[in-house]
């Protein structure tokens, strides 16, 4: 549930983490406006500048093992952060994240207020969970690595996630692009209690936006 974070962020690294694609436009749905333009595989559509996650469009999810008989998914739906993008040289991007630990939701009536306590994620006293990437690593057209330092009450180590991006374009009023993250955490490491045994699963989602 922790691993909210990211991606992370990230995801953010997806962009950077690719090169600069083959033109590839999506067609769009029917009813859009004159000029609004569908997201494409084409990364040169995301013009160089900073850009920052939309929180309309994002979603950080954590899957974790419930004593081994499924998945019990939490998401984090605060979460912010800013990418440098520049699609002529991706591997010099820079991303920064943070989601707010308190922000978890969770279908369980009263669980997410039990997660964000003392017991698990402490959220009062590490209201933040934070991704700032160290190094971007294009794999090909559309698929990358984002490495980078993630903290989680007051515990900072290194993470790696695989990230894909999903489209770039025109956008509506500002370059926009979107990648899906993931990756994984081992809960002891970061001060979970001991009954989390198996590494929890983190995917990110977003879009980013150029900013004026």
């Amino acid at each position: 549930m922790f691993k909210n974070h990211f991606r992370n962020m990230v995801l953010s690294f997806a962009l950077a983490a690719l090169g600069a694609a083959g033109v590839a436009h999506a067609t769009c749905p029917t009813g859009l406006p004159p000029g609004v333009f569908c997201g494409g595989a084409d990364l040169s559509l995301a013009t160089a500048g900073t850009y920052a996650i939309d929180p309309n469009h994002a979603a950080v999810i954590a899957k974790v093992s419930h004593i081994g008989y499924s998945y019990s998914v939490f998401r984090f739906d605060k979460v912010a952060g800013t990418i440098i993008w520049d699609p002529a040289a991706p591997e010099g991007s820079k991303l920064s994240v943070s989601v707010d630990t308190g922000s978890i939701a969770t279908n369980v009536p009263g669980f997410a207020a039990e997660l964000s306590g003392d017991k698990f994620l402490k959220s009062a006293a590490f209201p933040k969970a934070t991704f700032v990437s160290t190094a971007f690593h294009r794999k090909d057209a559309s698929h990358g690595t984002v490495t980078g330092d993630f903290t989680l009450m007051g515990v900072t180590a290194p993470l790696t996630f695989d990230v894909t991006m999903l489209g770039a374009g025109k956008g509506f009023g500002a370059p926009r692009l979107g990648v899906e993250a993931t990756t994984s955490i081992d809960p002891k490491k970061f001060g979970m209690p001991p009954f989390f045994v198996d590494p929890i699963q983190l995917v990110i989602d977003v879009e980013f936006q150029r900013q004026p």
